[in-house]
């Protein structure tokens, strides 16, 4: 057993591009927390850089894994791609009474959540992948526009980035290719044959959009509850391939001089059709903040059990109170 008393928060990955952000953060606001990794060289350095504990273990072995978390209020999942780390510390997460958040955008790590809602609810523990970019802000807005309709039954997002991405990120979309036109419709999940672009409009002129089989498929329909969902994406940059050489991460200026878009268009029952846009602070800088603001607020006891999404965790505004995000009616 440890001699140390466990920190409140552990944040696993913190060692890569955007676990150092988010620790370097949680440090600077004042948050209990240790940060975590499986390369001990880096965890040491990283651990002695910002003054807080490190540890250091990989997710091959549950006891291990569960040992880890035991005493944590909550363990920050940052280490991407999150189909090789969510499953497991969700696991030990649950075994062990603590609250697992992570910063996926990847659509099969909703889904282990939610298929792990029950037994999280049992056991206390609040499940809530998604805290970053992808989907805080694209859940409450899409929360807000059913909002301003009557009878709400259909839901299209339509999400937009600026600027580069991170190693990791690329190699968290890679899986997205792999889900075809997988869409919401009729509440059930279903791959639709010819996926195309689409073309939307968030305020600056017609652009095309292509399918992005996202997390908004789970989370839209347990935050708003709308049977038919689709989610399109667009990058002024494109979308790397994986494998190709990249940067680490957009640079400090290019982190503070983008933005990001998130659409939202409802259908009411009656055919009409009303749209809003949420503009934020590029996805790093966003998910850095809104990532700890998250991790905050779960410590400070704002939590339910079970499998939730930010919107439901935390509220709506939830996502406009980081940094200068803001709605927009169109």
């Amino acid at each position: 057993m440890r001699a140390t008393t466990p920190p409140a928060l552990i944040v696993y990955g913190a060692t890569g591009y955007v676990g150092r952000l988010i620790a370097e953060e949680a440090v600077r606001t004042g948050l209990d927390v240790a940060v975590a990794g499986r390369d001990r060289t880096k965890v040491e350095a990283l651990a002695e850089r910002l003054g807080v504990p490190g540890r250091t273990f990989t997710l091959d072995e549950p006891a291990v894994v569960r040992e880890e978390l035991r005493g944590a209020t909550a363990v920050l999942n940052v280490a991407g791609p999150f189909s090789r780390t969510a499953e497991q510390l969700m696991d030990a997460a649950v075994a062990e009474g603590v609250h697992y958040l992570d910063t996926t955008a990847e659509f099969a790590t909703f889904a282990q959540a939610e298929e792990r809602s029950a037994a999280a609810e049992a056991a206390g523990v609040m499940l809530l992948p998604g805290v970053g970019w992808d989907v805080v802000p694209s859940d409450a807005v899409a929360v807000h526009t059913a909002g301003r309709t009557t009878r709400p039954v259909a839901l299209r997002v339509a999400l937009k980035v600026t600027g580069g991405f991170s190693r990791g990120s690329v190699s968290s979309a890679a899986g997205i290719a792999d889900l075809g036109g997988l869409v919401r419709a009729d509440g059930q999940l279903v791959r639709t044959e010819g996926a195309v672009s689409v073309t939307f409009d968030l305020g600056t002129g017609p652009e095309q959009y292509d399918p992005a089989p996202m997390g908004d498929l789970i989370t839209a329909w347990h935050s708003v509850g709308l049977r038919d969902i689709a989610v399109f994406m667009r990058s002024d940059a494109g979308i790397p391939v994986p494998g190709t050489e990249l940067p680490e991460g957009p640079t400090p200026s290019e982190r503070d001089s983008g933005r990001y878009w998130a659409l939202a268009e409802v259908t009411d029952a009656d055919g009409s059709v009303v749209r809003s846009v949420i503009e934020t602070p590029t996805g790093y800088t966003y998910t850095q903040l809104s990532a700890v603001a998250a991790a905050r607020r779960v410590l400070d006891g704002r939590h339910t059990s079970g499998f939730r999404t930010p919107s439901a965790a935390f509220g709506p505004d939830f996502a406009t109170s980081i940094a200068d995000s803001r709605i927009t009616d169109l």
